[in-house]
């Protein structure tokens, strides 16, 4: 989201919700509309505690099974946003939290964000990979300021030996060694 919107939504939403409140006010009377706000308030942190639960069993779960709870943990953050919007005052925010606690709301949230944050976190329009080609498989981050040791496959052999150092971008736990004639 561009930061020039910030200020647009700080002004909008709160007069969108008074021009709300007066139309339903004017619809239903000041009692049944304050009843609703109300209500919805109590749903949400109901919702919130229910989901949130489940959420936090699913984070659990993957854990467990020793994944990364990526898709959990997005799910629990909207969860979370659901409640707030719901807690606040107002029928436009309800909408909004009542909106998030639809899975298939947040599954859809989660994969355009994740598909937007994919391709500013890679660096490239492609991404990593997609689905039916190989992984990138070129240099990930560029050269990081260190010194770059270009190595042909019979120039280094690998170890599962933890009393060496470890190249922490292969993500393998694997020691490189060198036994060539350069000195690095």
């Amino acid at each position: 989201m561009p930061l020039a919107l910030i200020p647009f939504l700080l002004l909008a939403v709160p007069v969108t919700e008074i021009t709300l409140f007066i139309m339903v006010g004017k619809s239903i009377g000041i009692l049944p509309t304050i009843a609703i706000v109300l209500a919805t308030a109590i749903a949400g942190s109901l919702l919130l505690r229910y989901q949130g639960i489940s959420t936090l069993m699913a984070i659990r779960q993957e854990f467990n099974a020793g994944r990364v709870p990526g898709n959990e943990l997005a799910n629990g953050a909207m969860i979370v946003i659901a409640g707030l919007l719901l807690l606040t005052p107002g029928f436009f925010t309800d909408s909004l939290g009542f909106l998030l606690f639809v899975p298939q709301v947040r599954s859809a949230i989660r994969k355009f964000v994740m598909s937007r944050i994919n391709v500013e976190i890679a660096g490239y329009p492609e991404g990593f990979s997609k689905p039916g080609q190989t992984r990138y498989d070129g240099n990930r981050g560029g050269n990081r300021g260190g010194k770059v040791v270009d190595l042909d496959p019979g120039e280094f052999r690998e170890h599962d030996d933890n009393r060496h150092k470890h190249d922490p971008d292969s993500g393998t736990g694997k020691a490189l060694h060198h036994h060539g004639d350069d000195k690095y």
